[in-house]
């Protein structure tokens, strides 16, 4: 009778232990960015045209996010300070000209190495982390190989994408991001060169044939070199790697999408039984659009909308990982865009490319809503309740202290982060962002200001026009 109740005991104990475990172990971080997602591009923010059925159960399953802001309108900026917690002008991830991002792979910018990222504090906590997709927060310092900007060094053990952007010059057929060309004024330069030469014979003018000759084989070199550059641009800038090795270059986007999920669902299977976190940074919607062969011509908006449908399968694939792993009471699943949809994307045969931003203006560039207004997804089981949205500002920089502080350790103090953990929002405990005023910049110079004040529930927004922003651009 003593040896059963001893048994019983025993049993009771493991029990507890588990349960005790289970409640007091760590989550884990599957965090989804897809590449210039349009918010009226999914169907839980109102499209009836694209079908994303398992990004509209996330929702379902989850808090959707419907004041939800990216804290830049270009992918650099934005990426940066989704992992700092910072706007991007306080690591100097923002230009001072128009050009915002990095363009090329041998450039010597990048996320200092003096910012902290959730993923080093993550790892720092015993984490296993991962970066798969996109990086495009620089390479290399002063060597090709020095690699002082690689996730790695920024608190990724693992990297298996791309470090730059998917340009245009990545897929042949889909022309190149850099055309000088267009903005050449060819004509005006025809009629002075004509009529240099008219002049020149006509004695006119104290030019000799043997200098117009010189001008001429000067400008035939230029137009040479610059074919070159352009048929070398995807053997530098476009690379696949895994870690610090390159192992495609330049990469092929056939099923590069399905190789990053199997990645994914990969690097979930290793690292089941310990903590995790995940960061998946797709390639799509980019330009230059592509979608596997067992996408295309599933969508009534081309090879975007079949795009979408492959990015809605992925997550279809990593959220049954989850659940094959019985992981989901303990992951913590966010997903988003890093910028609003790029609605002015035309491709090199004259298509419109471009994502939807609902009934906000503009897109991708700009700080109007429709270039910064993002979807935000969250879903942890069992902790955050289902089925809520919340018009609340919230920002991409607000996973930061939130992840941070899920992960076990403390936000830096030696520092200003501007994020706010919103899990009390999310849990329903509070009814009002942190957020009073959220600042948005054109890379380096503030271009609008969003004041939620305390005593009211109305939003605001102001913009300031520099002489360097140009909100037609």
């Amino acid at each position: 009778m003593l040896k059963a109740i001893d048994e019983c005991v025993c049993v009771l104990l493991v029990f507890l232990e588990i349960v005790s475990l289970r409640e007091t172990r760590r989550p884990n971080f599957v965090l989804i960015m897809v590449d210039d997602l349009g918010i009226g591009d999914l169907g839980c923010y109102g499209n009836t045209t694209l079908k994303t059925p398992n990004i509209d159960q996330l929702a379902r399953e989850g808090v959707t996010l419907t004041h939800h802001i990216a804290a830049g309108p270009l992918c650099t900026p934005s990426r940066a300070a989704f992992l700092t917690g910072r706007y991007p002008v306080r690591s100097g991830m923002a230009g001072n000209l128009r050009l915002g991002v990095f363009i090329f792979n041998a450039a010597s910018g990048g996320l200092p190495s003096q910012e902290i990222t959730f993923a080093r504090i993550a790892k720092q906590q015993g984490y296993e982390t991962a970066l798969i997709g996109k990086w495009h927060l620089g390479l290399s310092c002063e060597s090709r190989d020095d690699h002082c900007h690689h996730p790695n060094a920024h608190g990724f053990n693992y990297f298996f994408g791309i470090p730059l952007t998917n340009l245009r010059d990545c897929q042949p057929g889909h022309g190149t991001v850099f055309q000088i060309h267009k903005y050449l004024p060819y004509r005006t330069l025809g009629i002075i060169f004509a009529s240099t030469v008219l002049l020149s014979f006509t004695g006119l003018i104290g030019i000799s044939r043997k200098r117009i000759l010189s001008l001429l084989a000067v400008g035939v070199l230029a137009t040479g070199l610059f074919g070159v550059f352009i048929l070398i641009i995807p053997t530098f800038n476009c690379v696949l790697m895994k870690d610090h090795s390159v192992v495609e270059q330049p990469f092929v986007s056939e099923n590069l999408t399905q190789k990053m999920t199997r990645e994914a669902v990969d690097f979930i299977e290793r690292n089941s039984a310990k903590p995790f976190l995940l960061f998946f940074s797709f390639l799509q919607v980019h330009t230059a659009i592509f979608a596997s062969a067992a996408f295309r011509g599933t969508s009534q908006h081309g090879i975007y909308g079949d795009a979408v449908h492959e990015v809605d399968w992925s997550v279809g694939q990593i959220m049954e990982t989850l659940d094959r792993f019985n992981l989901g009471d303990h992951t913590l699943v966010y997903l988003t865009s890093d910028q609003g949809g790029h609605v002015e994307e035309i491709s090199a045969a004259g298509v419109v490319q471009g994502g939807w931003n609902g009934i906000y203006k503009a897109g991708k560039s700009t700080n109007w809503e429709g270039g910064i207004r993002v979807p935000g997804i969250l879903r942890w089981s069992g902790t955050i309740p289902g089925g809520r949205k919340i018009d609340e500002p919230t920002s991409n920089m607000d996973l930061f202290p939130m992840v941070v502080r899920l992960s076990g350790a403390s936000v830096p103090l030696d520092r200003v982060i501007d994020g706010h953990d919103p899990m009390d929002l999310l849990q329903g405990r509070a009814e009002r962002s942190e957020h009073e005023f959220l600042f948005h910049y054109c890379n380096s110079y503030l271009n609008a200001v969003r004041w939620h004040p305390r005593n009211s529930s109305s939003v605001w927004k102001a913009f300031y026009f520099t002489p360097n922003f140009y909100p037609e651009n």
